[in-house]
């Protein structure tokens, strides 16, 4: 378990994120063409996973449309939220991320328990916490980050380097 805030407000989550070294837990994960979508889906790149509460917020919608900006095209940008695959798509066209691709817990929070991000109290308990999660080519953890405070945004300096 680990302990964040939101807006000083101390929540827990499930569990821990994957530790750098290991390989990524499998997911499967709702596109949003409502297809089924696993790490297979994007063998061969390297994937920035960027975890988040729900992409209509404003820190959300930023760190979407930074990370679909700013990195190279062989890395796969995979958010992954609670939220429908409907309402994603429409937020991320509206920011313009367009590198983005958006995937869905709606059929299962097993994605959340593996990759402990699952927040077990508190006003948004059952949603993901903010979270990055970098993998290499063969899905190995190169970088995690469990952002301390729901309300802020990543490192982004970090991950981006990490990548």
């Amino acid at each position: 378990m680990a302990t964040i805030t939101l807006e000083g407000s101390p929540i827990t989550t499930n569990g821990e994120l994957p530790a750098v070294g290991t390989t990524a837990p499998d997911f499967k994960l709702t596109s949003k063409e409502l297809d089924d979508k696993t790490l297979a889906s994007y063998a061969g790149k390297k994937k920035l996973i960027s975890i988040v509460p729900s992409l209509d917020t404003g820190i959300c919608e930023a760190s979407t449309k930074r990370f679909s900006d700013e990195v190279s095209d062989d890395v796969a940008v995979l958010i992954v939220s609670a939220d429908l695959p409907f309402a994603a798509t429409r937020v991320c066209e509206g920011v313009g991320a367009a590198r983005a691709i958006t995937l869905s817990m709606m059929r299962s929070k097993k994605f959340a328990k593996d990759y402990g991000v699952l927040i077990q109290d508190g006003p948004l308990a059952g949603l993901c916490a903010r979270a990055i999660i970098i993998l290499d080519e063969n899905n190995k953890v190169v970088y995690t980050e469990l952002v301390p405070e729901i309300a802020q945004n990543p490192d982004y300096e970090k991950a981006l380097a990490a990548l």
